[in-house]
């Protein structure tokens, strides 16, 4: 009854067109379960970021799968895959493409453009925070515009674009902190944790024994698009989005919403795009597991990996272990029961 209540709020093709998404993340996470043993959780959210159309920073120590993981989720896309390795002499140019002088008939030359890694759907920028801030800015432009400038050319970004970076989260020399306004364009952090001890004898089990099975294309870009405005129709209660709001504006010290333990352990708190992932991550959490309609789950289910990146603690919270996991939960737990 409560199924047919909320299938009522949208067009029958677009109740089809879920139903069908459903099934479509069922293959995947089958698909991706033939190479990736566990990261349950890592594969929901990268996900969530793909039909969302959002981009992803992946924290784990090497060793992790998170490049196999990214490019077997392009393969089973049927989505273009570049890999971009980021070190301290990266330019700009490295990434974006540069004029090449090229010889023509007739003895003539002219500049041709050599498109860079960047133009691919599903674009890997392994340990990003290596690269000097002018690569990390053009890095920012095709993140943000969806294009790239070079010698005051604009060139537009195929779509599907999506930026999966990756971080290690403890060697830290030789590295560019990301500027704040670059990790607010990531929609999600995600943490890349270590497996359980079954998890990983089944790792080394398979990757010591024969060769990796080729995995099956579920969708293409085109598809993949039509999934993404999709999402974007899933119908929200008007009292969720007051709760993303809500949570957002509390994470601010200086704001009177924000609870009085909370100013000693943050410095800066989360904007306004915040709220807009909470919603939109909902949106894709919920169409994902074929809901009709958004509820507080999904919302509670993508706050911790959109929040992590966007607030910043104090020394004291550093110092007492309180990480941004523990403030997202506490607020969580205060909204609820409000």
């Amino acid at each position: 009854m409560v199924e047919s209540t909320q299938a009522g709020l949208l067009p029958k093709d677009d109740v089809e067109a879920i139903d069908e998404l459903r099934l479509v993340y069922k293959k995947l996470n089958d698909e991706l379960g033939k190479i990736i043993v566990g990261q349950h959780e890592v594969i929901e959210q990268l996900a969530i970021c793909i039909f969302a159309r959002g981009h992803a920073l992946l924290i784990g120590v090497p060793g992790l799968a998170k490049t196999l993981l990214i490019s077997r989720l392009a393969e089973t896309l049927s989505l273009s895959f570049s890999r971009i390795q980021f070190t301290p002499d990266l330019m700009p140019m490295d990434i974006t493409g540069t004029d090449i002088l090229q010889e023509l008939p007739g003895g003539k030359r002219a500049f041709e453009f050599a498109k860079g890694p960047v133009f691919a759907n599903v674009v890997l920028a392994d340990e990003i925070n290596r690269a000097p801030s002018k690569t990390q800015a053009a890095m920012l432009e095709a993140m943000q515009e969806h294009r790239v400038t070079i010698a005051g050319r604009t060139y537009t970004l195929d779509a599907p674009f999506f930026v999966l970076a990756t971080q290690n989260p403890i060697e830290q020399e030789g590295t560019y902190p990301l500027p704040e306004a670059q990790l607010d364009r990531f929609m999600f952090m995600i943490g890349v944790d270590y497996p359980s001890r079954d998890e990983e004898i089944a790792i080394v089990r398979s990757t010591t024994g024969m060769t990796l099975p080729r995995l099956s294309h579920i969708i293409d870009g085109d598809r993949l698009i039509a999934f993404q405005d999709l999402v974007r129709r899933v119908p929200v209660p008007d009292h969720l989005y007051e709760f993303a709001v809500d949570l957002t504006r509390k994470t601010r010290p200086g704001h009177k919403e924000s609870p009085g333990w909370l100013k000693p352990l943050v410095s800066w708190g989360a904007g306004p795009r915040a709220a807009q992932y909470l919603i939109l991550g909902a949106k894709a959490r919920a169409a994902l597991h074929g809901s009709y309609v958004v509820r507080l789950e999904d919302i509670v289910s993508v706050a911790d990996p959109v929040m992590r990146h966007r607030l910043v603690t104090t020394f004291t919270a550093q110092s007492e272990g309180v990480t941004t996991r523990d403030l997202t939960k506490r607020l969580l737990d205060e909204l609820n029961k409000a």
